[in-house]
């Protein structure tokens, strides 16, 4: 089946962009959406947010297609201190074409590996989408 698979390449500006984005200063949660230009096989932008908050961002997700979420959200931890972890959220919801949920999950991979991220959550539903889901998930990288 693996063989079948169309893994997309990663446009180079959206990874010059995500290389930016890892490194930025401000202080506020940020987010970059990311789609597969289908006919060119190509993970491409979509949006980019400042100070959106998890349900805002939840709003910006389509319900019936998947997408790609580089999340820059600031974490709380129980002892005071404050993070800002960068999270990559596949948003694959129930529903959608297989063939386009086939192409996203065989892109998933090089993306996050083009990106350098660790810490990569997969929602079915972007109702899920919540800060205490958030919050939950980071809650295992103490």
């Amino acid at each position: 089946m693996s063989e079948s698979l169309v893994v997309c390449e990663v446009d180079e500006q959206l990874v010059e962009k995500l290389r930016k984005f890892r490194f930025r200063k401000e202080t506020t949660n940020a987010a970059i959406i990311m789609k597969i230009d289908k006919d060119r096989r190509l993970v491409v932008l979509e949006e980019e947010h400042e100070g959106i908050s998890p349900d805002e961002l939840k709003d910006e997700l389509p319900e019936r297609q998947p997408r790609f979420v580089v999340y820059s959200y600031k974490y709380q931890h129980e002892d005071g201190r404050v993070s800002y972890p960068l999270c990559f959220i596949f948003s694959s919801p129930v529903g959608c074409k297989p063939e386009q949920q086939m192409m996203y999950a065989g892109s998933k991979n090089k993306l996050v590996q083009k990106a350098e991220l660790t810490k990569v959550f997969e929602i079915r539903n972007t109702e899920d989408l919540t800060e205490e889901w958030l919050t939950e998930k980071l809650g295992f990288f103490h």
